[in-house]
């Protein structure tokens, strides 16, 4: 019985201090960006998505998506600006982020690493779109994410179904091609996965599908924090609700806005900024720059539903790929049928490459091995070529110039309009 109290009071504890950081994560500390430079933070912490990419000589524009069921999506168009003796490279590239992050990820680990900027020097025509929720997807034709708790009532099934379809398009749309290449990360490629099962046809508007660690079934995760945190916000997620609590993480929430603070002072680079990594994620000494480190909290975590983290919950217990789970009743409203469905992987005719790391402690190497064994065209899933290659290390590394790089590019050289085969070999020299 002194066990089981023990036990018990453990349980109790945890679960409080859980709740008590996502609502540190919530309370509104958000610094103006006139007093961050003050403060001297890093300018890449706090400066938005076209500012940033300007002051490192990149060309970029700001577009709204406005997605089916109304939310309005920010979007950018990023560009080299570099002189190029030649036509840039089609068709467009899209590429989405993961879970908890926006456009402005694929940014942190700077021009000389960051895959964007890596793209964008090789000419690339590339679109980074954003998820509802995050910073740059707070918006909606009627609803007020403040005042609405309704805009807060979405998962990652609604961004496969509604976000994906509708950047896709309008990318369509704005550069006349008749196809992307889709570039999405965790989440992002877990999104499009959903796409392709719900809507077959908008599958093929995408030439091809390069899914960096593609998160769905989460049977074989090992971060211990992220499987107490999702697990957690599944089990109260009704509670958390019925007291308005629907949003969690965003960023300009307290939580965020000290480790932000924290991070931009080199003292705390390396004992509690790389930790909170290797907690989340998993240790990779060296990885990642202290520079990176003290840019990247300034935009994670960017905020998302409590809604999106429970179905993270309960992918932990799934056998598959499958729908957010509303309860038996509402299951049938919704479904038809008392359990959620899986989503259908057989759907996914998109040529397929896969790369993770070995060293994934979110996106569990057993699960992408499980993943790939469902898609019918995937044409390779390639482990990245460092035991020690982690989730996270695909957005923040200092190594992704050598060690993603070149599969990206050699990929891309298959699904362009261009023979990018035997000019991929000069860009990677260009690139050094």
């Amino acid at each position: 019985m002194a066990l089981r109290a023990q036990v018990v009071s453990k349980f109790i504890w945890g679960t409080s201090l859980l709740l008590l950081a996502a609502a540190l994560f919530l309370l509104p500390a958000e610094l103006s960006n006139d007093a961050k430079s003050y403060l001297q933070y890093p300018k890449d912490s706090y400066l938005n998505f076209t500012t940033r990419t300007t002051k490192h000589g990149y060309i970029t524009e700001e577009h709204t998506v406005t997605t089916e069921d109304g939310y309005l999506l920010t979007v950018f168009h990023l560009r080299s600006g570099k002189k190029h003796p030649g036509a840039v490279r089609r068709p467009p590239v899209v590429m989405m982020h993961g879970l908890l992050m926006s456009s402005d990820t694929w940014l942190d680990a700077g021009p000389d690493a960051a895959l964007a900027y890596l793209l964008a020097d090789a000419y690339f025509d590339l679109w980074l779109g954003n998820v509802r929720g995050n910073y740059y997807g707070r918006r909606h034709t009627k609803l007020d994410p403040q005042k609405d708790s309704e805009f807060w009532d979405f998962s990652t099934d609604e961004m496969g179904l509604y976000d994906v379809p509708a950047t896709i398009d309008y990318v369509l749309n704005k550069t006349g091609a008749d196809q992307v290449n889709y570039i999405g990360f965790s989440q992002g490629a877990g999104a499009f996965l959903i796409m392709c099962s719900e809507l077959p046809d908008h599958c093929g508007k995408a030439r091809s599908l390069i899914a960096l660690a593609p998160a769905t079934r989460l049977k074989y995760t090992k971060s211990l924090l992220v499987k107490l945190t999702v697990s957690q916000l599944k089990a109260y997620e009704s509670a958390l609700s019925a007291i308005g609590i629907k949003e969690v993480f965003s960023r300009g929430g307290f939580g965020q806005e000290i480790l932000s603070f924290l991070c931009k002072y080199s003292i705390f680079t390396n004992v509690v900024c790389e930790k909170v990594i290797a907690i989340v994620d998993s240790d990779h000494a060296g990885s990642i720059k202290p520079k990176t480190l003290r840019a990247l909290y300034g935009h994670f975590p960017a905020g998302t539903s409590v809604r999106t983290m429970a179905r993270y919950g309960q992918a932990l217990l799934s056998e598959g790929y499958r729908k957010y789970d509303h309860g038996e009743t509402n299951n049938m409203k919704v479904y038809g049928t008392p359990t959620a469905p899986f989503h259908n992987l057989s759907a996914v005719r998109v040529p397929t490459y896969i790369l993770h790391g070995n060293n994934d402690r979110l996106v569990d190497p057993a699960d992408v091995r499980w993943l790939a064994d469902r898609l019918p065209h995937v044409l390779e899933r390639a482990e990245i070529d460092d035991p020690m290659w982690n989730h996270l290390d695909f957005m923040y590394s200092q190594h992704i110039r050598k060690l993603v790089l070149p599969k990206v590019l050699q990929y891309l050289a298959k699904y362009n309009e261009v023979d990018l085969a035997k000019q991929s070999e000069r860009t990677m020299e260009n690139l050094q």
